[in-house]
């Protein structure tokens, strides 16, 4: 390890976030130092996706504020300083490839997360990286000076704050973050978990675990309330404790706050057919087996799995003959078809959320620049502010647009 201990800037972080910052101070012919606790840089945005890594969403800056259910507003001075175009055009002038997907959704050509990590690695090349843990700021009359560590005191001009959330602590984002702003002084909304499978009451999900739904329809209902609070169509997964899949974790943004009981899950099993073609399809297959036991009846309809469970919520003998199946019960299991409901009792734990909601108040930090407003010097980006957005990208832009704004004008 070289003995600098000087330098224009410091970044703490080596995340998505971190690294786009060095990397745009490098540019701008600033030394840096990148201060990170694990032995690889990037290591959260290597698993992101599932390891295929959701770049960023192709859709106008108006888009990606509405994405954000908290901090929209706040970042549409990133957004507007760094687009989702200019993402794509960057990670393809770093020799990454994009294809864009379902929903706009961005992903590396190569379908490989480490492919864009590299990138960004290798944009930020030219600092020098420190791999122990950042333990206070040095402040001094409402400025910052460095940093100390186990080793020492680091100076600098600046400070950047990249620390991430919450959420994923195998990865570094522990929270450490939120300490190190509270020192200076800035109030941190306390973090919960976002994007982040849900705990239902009961067995019912338990019998149904590892059971895939692809195409179904998701409306979430709060209890009191008629109009639904979140609407979808597609994958979703029952587990061992409830409900998770891509339409699950989009949902659980809107489910704040989380009380047991508040909110419950609409399941649609058959959304391509309204109820009278569904109920003109169940007549179809009730002739077609009318010798069968009502149980036995409903392989072509359903997955195995969840035939018993579904038996047993229209409330219909699973020994009738089908040809004895009535219009009333009939009518029972097309409501149960159309309204599989999962009563939802909480969130999973927020280590296991995909972001984390809640962090660094925007109050106290210039929307134009990131810089804090309580401390000259000090800024921040990336998870680690008290703004999140939906799945589909939107996540990691608001870490590479909040690091390039940083970068800009640390």
């Amino acid at each position: 390890m070289s003995g600098q201990r000087n330098f224009d800037v410091l970044v703490v972080g080596g995340g998505a976030a971190g690294l786009m910052a060095a990397g745009t101070l490098l540019q701008r012919g600033r030394t840096v130092a990148l201060f990170d606790k694990n032995q690889q840089l990037g290591r959260k945005l290597r698993i992101t996706g599932k390891g295929r890594c959701n770049v960023t969403n192709d859709c106008a800056v108006e888009e990606a504020v509405a994405a954000c259910p908290r901090g929209g507003k706040f970042l549409y001075g990133a957004f507007s300083h760094f687009t989702p175009q200019d993402t794509m055009a960057f990670f393809e002038e770093l020799g990454v490839p994009l294809k864009v997907e379902r929903g706009r959704r961005v992903f590396p050509q190569s379908d490989s997360a480490h492919d864009i990590a590299q990138a960004l690695v290798r944009y930020a090349a030219g600092a020098q990286v420190f791999r122990e843990p950042v333990t206070e700021l040095v402040l001094r009359e409402g400025r910052v000076l460095g940093v100390r560590t186990s080793r020492g005191v680091y100076s600098a001009q600046a400070v950047l704050l990249c620390c991430g959330g919450a959420s994923y602590p195998g990865t570094g984002s522990n929270g450490d973050g939120y300490r190190l702003a509270s020192q200076a002084g800035h109030r941190v909304v306390d973090p919960e978990p976002s994007l982040v499978p849900l705990v239902a009451k009961g067995e019912d999900c338990p019998r149904l675990m590892g059971l895939s739904l692809r195409n179904c329809g998701v409306k979430v209902t709060q209890a009191g309330k008629k109009k639904p609070v979140y609407g979808d169509f597609g994958e979703l997964l029952f587990t061992h404790f409830g409900l998770s899949g891509p339409t699950i974790l989009s949902a659980s943004a809107h489910l704040h706050p989380m009380e047991p009981g508040k909110y419950t899950v609409h399941i649609d099993l058959k959304p391509a057919l309204d109820e009278g073609k569904l109920d003109a399809r169940l007549l179809r297959e009730l002739e077609a087996h009318k010798n069968k036991i009502f149980a036995n009846s409903l392989e072509e309809l359903l997955p195995q799995k969840l035939i018993p469970l579904v038996v047993e919520r229209s409330g219909i003998p699973g020994e009738t003959r089908c040809h004895s199946v009535t219009a009333p019960q009939r009518r029972a299991l097309l409501s149960v078809l159309k309204d599989f409901s999962v009563e939802i009792q909480g969130f999973r734990p927020l280590s296991e959320a995909i972001v984390t909601r809640g962090g660094v108040s925007l109050k106290e930090i210039d929307p134009r620049t990131m810089e804090s407003k309580l401390v000259k010097g000090l800024y921040f980006a990336g998870e680690m502010i008290d703004a999140d957005a939906y799945t589909g990208g939107f996540n990691l832009q608001i870490a590479f647009a909040t690091g390039k704004l940083a970068g800009d004008h640390a």
